[in-house]
């Protein structure tokens, strides 16, 4: 520590000499909530690293059910030009050769979204009411019974059912690892454990390519039910691993349960900051308490999605789901599992896995590179400079079309556009996404308008899946890399959003980010606006 941060080592001491290390000082709270805010400013990543490698350790945990999430729909939406998958679930359009049909496509590739929306519409509530371990370890069993359906479906209904109901715990793993994360980290540590969701759906995804690359001169059955059955790997580790987590001290605050919530913190931390329990647990109790104030009582759970909707939370909500779906109308459909452009564009099947692994590959090292750039420069500019190449990639990939088809070579071309896509996503809107939804949400409200966002997503990626099958498949529009040109458009729309509208929350505590948003401070002046107290309870 330098010496500008002796003053605040001085209060905690004195503050530690006659509070209690096992309950809160009400007297003192607001006096205590100051000091942890001190800290957490004064905190380096080193520091941090050092102290709360135990909290690093949980949120990781709670977060590797997104793997599942990421290894099923790059599973599903590679399949399709799996050749004997193909030739299971599709129809024969000509002697030898399968292809499945158009309106299948869109339907498995929408059905995980429909999932996904109706456990999101319970989520906020389900989370805020039994807590995040409860939750996942309910969503993990469920996940064991619905892999079952996909694996032994003997028809592409079945499959489409299967998918569907895989979708329910989905939309709840997709809102815990990012929560859950955002509430046990130190400030110095959000942006790193945040966006390690992305490097947990990248995970899922070179799984995914690695088994598909194995199989896929296979022609059994086996070829794609072995695929499904190494889903069932993940749950049981994931299920004991989260029954041993700590609840995140957040939640328990939220319940009245303050002593739990100093136990919690310790257990999240080594023996050396145990003494910052308390002041730590103040802080997140003015926050909460603070946020209350403004709309005179906390309410139920379901009152808190229309609070969602009303006053500074409306904005925050209208950001945290654009910003969301950004990481969809960026070009997601069709660069993200570019296996079945690969294929129309006439590569051979074995060529056309290797380059998703090629795919799948930058996007984890993208993923483990980009928590750098999120910890050293803003979210803000990350975010928009990401967009910027993303929409210049998919522009080129359009124009490039109508030479390919008089100089077939240029359709390398629009596969290194795809990789360098896939690589500026990993190193940008990817990841800092996640840190943008965890951070911007109301503490009170955030599992609530996390739900929201991501069920706005989801709402997005139904149309979206709906919309990819029929630009690109040979049965309909067949406009291979024209259909580069669409999501080029939907990500210029993000752009110009993000632009005017997106504020930057990098070093900011959640007290700081909440008077920002009761003073209305303009998106482009989030990160200029001094915030040099604690916001007074009302």
């Amino acid at each position: 520590m330098n010496e500008d941060l002796e003053p605040s080592n001085s209060i905690v001491e004195s503050v530690l000499t006659t509070a209690s290390e096992s309950s809160i000082d009400r007297n003192n709270l607001r006096k205590n909530a100051q000091i942890a805010t001190d800290y957490h400013h004064s905190l380096t990543p080193s520091e941090a690293f050092k102290d709360y490698k135990e909290a690093i350790w949980w949120a990781s945990v709670m977060s590797l059910t997104i793997v599942m999430e990421g290894y099923d729909t790059s599973l599903i939406g590679n399949l399709f030009g799996f050749p004997s998958f193909q030739k299971k679930y599709g129809v024969e359009i000509s002697p030898g050769v399968f292809e499945l049909q158009s309106h299948w496509q869109i339907a498995l590739g929408v059905s995980p979204s429909v999932g996904v929306i109706i456990g999101i519409f319970v989520n906020g509530y389900l989370i805020e009411t039994f807590g995040h371990r409860r939750i996942t370890m309910f969503c993990l069993i469920l996940m064991q019974l619905f892999i079952s359906i996909t694996f032994f479906a003997p028809n592409v209904e079945t499959l489409f059912l299967g998918q569907l109901l895989c979708g329910l715990p989905w939309g709840l793993f997709a809102i815990i690892g990012p929560t859950y994360s955002s509430e046990v980290i130190p400030l110095a540590l959000r942006g790193y454990m945040t966006s390690y969701t992305q490097f947990c759906w990248s995970l899922g995804q070179i799984l995914s390519a690695i088994i598909l690359k194995l199989y896929v001169n296979n022609d059994t059955q086996w070829s794609y039910r072995i695929p499904f059955a190494l889903q069932w790997i993940f749950p049981l580790p994931l299920f004991i691993l989260t029954y041993l987590a700590p609840e995140s001290p957040w939640w328990l605050v939220r319940h009245n349960r303050e002593e739990e919530a100093i136990k919690s913190v310790r257990r999240l931390s080594s023996s050396s900051v145990s003494h910052m329990a308390p002041p730590m647990v103040s802080m997140i109790i003015h926050t909460h308490e603070n946020e209350i104030s403004q709309h005179k009582k906390e309410g139920t759970e379901w009152e808190k999605y229309m609070k969602a909707f009303t006053g500074t939370n409306f904005r925050r909500t209208v950001v945290t789901s654009l910003a969301f779906s950004g990481q969809l109308l960026c070009g997601l459909p069709f660069a993200f599992s570019p296996s079945y452009f690969f294929r129309e564009a006439g590569i051979s099947p074995k060529k056309t896995y290797d380059l998703s692994l090629i795919n799948a590959t930058i996007a984890l090292a993208g993923s483990i590179a980009a928590w750098y750039p999120i910890t050293r420069f803003g979210r803000r500019d990350i975010y928009l400079v990401g967009l910027a190449i993303l929409c210049t990639c998919l522009l080129f990939i359009g124009v490039a079309q109508p030479f390919v088809y008089e100089f077939h070579e240029l359709i390398w071309v629009q596969c290194g556009l795809i990789i360098a896509w896939m690589t500026t996503y990993s190193l940008t809107l990817g990841p800092v996404t996640y840190c943008i939804i965890s951070e911007i949400s109301a503490s009170s409200l955030r599992s609530t308008t996390v739900s929201i966002a991501r069920g706005y997503f989801s709402l997005n990626q139904f149309i979206a899946n709906a919309i990819e099958p029929i630009l690109i498949n040979p049965t309909s529009l067949n406009l291979r890399g024209y259909t580069a040109l669409f999501w080029f458009t939907t990500c210029f729309i993000i752009f110009i959003w993000a632009f005017f509208e997106l504020p930057e929350t990098k070093d900011r505590t959640f007290d700081d980010i909440d008077f920002l948003f009761k003073q209305e401070t303009p998106a482009r002046k989030f990160s200029t606006t001094e915030t040099t107290r604690l916001v007074d309870l009302d």
